[in-house]
């Protein structure tokens, strides 16, 4: 059975975690990824950090989708939406505490390989499979 992506669950509890312990949350965007809406200006090697502390934005919302808020960049506002396949990473600015997220496939796209997909050539390690063993 298909399984929703983790991401946002783990982007969620992680951005709590680090605002608990008083540090600030940063995301690393992949700014190339299609719908993102970042300050262009602020892009480097096609990635930008954002700041998602509360203090720092406002009208956060972290969806299965999306990541979204409203932020002041060189005192302009600005709306910024992520979908959230595009967030690389988020980690606390003080210590570097976080995670970085990898490759997650979507369960509903013929071009994903599935989980036991190995080598094209069939040989080497697959991937591990788990069996319900009753």
């Amino acid at each position: 059975m298909p399984m929703t992506a983790s991401r946002p669950y783990l982007l969620r509890a992680l951005n709590e975690w680090i605002l608990d312990n008083q540090c600030t949350p940063y995301i690393v965007v992949d700014a190339i990824v299609a719908g993102v809406k970042v300050p262009e200006q602020h892009i480097k090697n096609g990635q930008i950090v954002l700041n998602i502390n509360p203090a720092a934005v406002r009208h956060l919302e972290i969806t299965n989708q999306s990541l979204s808020f409203e932020a002041r960049f060189g005192g302009q506002p600005l709306s910024v939406f992520v979908p959230i396949e595009a967030v690389k990473a988020v980690y606390a600015k003080e210590n570097g505490q976080g995670m970085v997220f990898g490759w997650e496939s979507d369960p509903t796209d013929p071009e994903t390989p599935s989980d036991t997909d190995g080598p094209a050539d069939g040989k080497g390690p697959q991937r591990p499979q788990l069996k319900v063993i009753k």
